[in-house]
C-alpha cells in the first residue's frame, strides 16, 4: 500500500488551465497514486485543450465568477453519486492590462473581480460541495509565500492572496462544527507556469527569486503538487487550518552572501 493510500479516492481539482498548471501536476500525481481527479475548467474553450493531454480524465465545466455554476455542480455530483474524497482549489485571477498603475490606484471593478476569483471562490466552492465531501475529506488552495512582500509589479494579489489564507483558517473553524473536513493551503514561491508568465516582469522577480533560495534553484511545480497530496492524504490528518510554506527558503534568505556581495561591490 502506498504511503499515501489515496488509490480509489476522488478528488476534485479546479483550476486545470494547461499542461504547465499546479493544477494539471496534482492531477497527474493523483492518476499516478491510483487516485480518480475530477479536473476543473473555468471555460467551456478550455475542454478540448484538457482533453488532448488529460486523456480519460472526467472534464466539468465550473466558473467561479457564477455562483449558479458552483450550485450547479454541487448538484449533479450528488445526482451522479459522487463523493469527493478531497478538493483542491488552485484558482487565481487578477488583470494586469494597467500594469503601471501603484497600490492606490486599484479599480474597485477589478480589486473586487479578482477577489471573488481568487479567494471567495473557496468559500462558495465548499459551500455548495459540503453535501457530497466526505466528512473526512481534505480541502488544499494554493497561496503565496510572500503576501507581506510588497512587490509592486504582484499589485493586489498579494493582499488578495494574504486573504485566502484567512478564509482557508476561518472554514477550518466553520467546518468543524459538525465535520471533519480539514482545510490548508500550500503557499508557494514563484513558480514557471504559463500564468505567471502574464504578470509584468515577473521573469526578473522569478530569478532574483531563484537567487535567494538555500540551493540556488527555483521550485519546481512538482514540489508543490507533492505538498498537495501529502496534505490531501490520511498522513496530514493532524494539519488543519495552515498554510505550508513550499519556497526552498526564499524568504528566510535575504542577507545571502553571494547577493550581498553583487549589491555592494565598489565600481572601479
Amino acid at each position: 500500500m502506498s504511503f499515501l493510500n489515496l488509490s480509489g479516492k476522488t478528488v476534485l481539482v479546479l483550476g486545470v488551465s494547461n499542461k504547465r498548471s499546479v493544477g494539471w501536476a496534482v492531477a497527474q500525481s493523483l492518476l499516478e497514486e491510483g487516485a480518480i481527479p475530477i479536473l476543473g475548467v473555468h471555460r467551456p474553450a478550455r475542454v478540448a485543450e484538457v482533453e488532448s493531454f488529460a486523456k480519460g480524465c472526467r472534464i466539468v465545466v465550473c466558473d467561479v465568477e457564477n455562483e449558479a455554476d458552483i450550485e450547479s455542480l454541487g448538484s449533479k455530483f450528488s445526482q451522479d453519486g459522487i463523493a469527493l474524497d478531497g478538493l483542491v482549489h488552485s484558482i487565481a485571477y487578477a488583470r494586469y492590462e494597467n500594469s503601471g498603475m501603484r497600490f492606490h490606484e486599484t479599480s474597485r471593478k477589478d480589486f473586487l473581480q479578482a477577489i471573488q476569483i481568487s479567494a471567495f471562490s473557496l468559500v462558495e466552492v465548499a459551500r455548495h460541495l459540503k453535501p457530497v465531501l466526505n466528512p473526512s475529506a481534505s480541502v488544499v488552495t494554493i497561496g503565496i509565500s510572500s503576501t507581506q512582500v510588497t512587490a509592486e509589479n504582484y499589485g493586489y494579489m498579494a493582499p488578495i492572496k494574504s486573504a485566502l489564507g484567512t478564509m482557508v483558517r476561518y472554514l477550518a473553524k466553520s467546518f468543524s462544527r459538525d465535520t471533519g473536513i480539514r482545510f490548508n493551503s500550500v503557499d508557494a514561491g514563484p513558480l514557471k507556469t504559463r500564468a505567471s508568465a502574464g504578470i509584468p516582469g515577473y521573469l526578473k522577480n522569478y530569478l532574483y527569486a531563484e537567487q535567494l533560495t538555500f540551493r540556488k534553484r527555483a521550485l519546481e511545480v512538482q514540489e508543490v503538487a507533492s505538498t498537495v497530496l501529502f496534505l490531501l492524504s490520511e498522513r496530514s490528518s493532524g494539519i488543519n487550518g495552515q498554510g505550508i510554506v513550499v519556497n526552498a527558503g526564499m524568504d528566510l534568505n535575504y542577507f545571502d552572501a553571494d547577493i550581498v556581495e553583487r549589491v555592494t561591490a565598489i565600481q572601479p
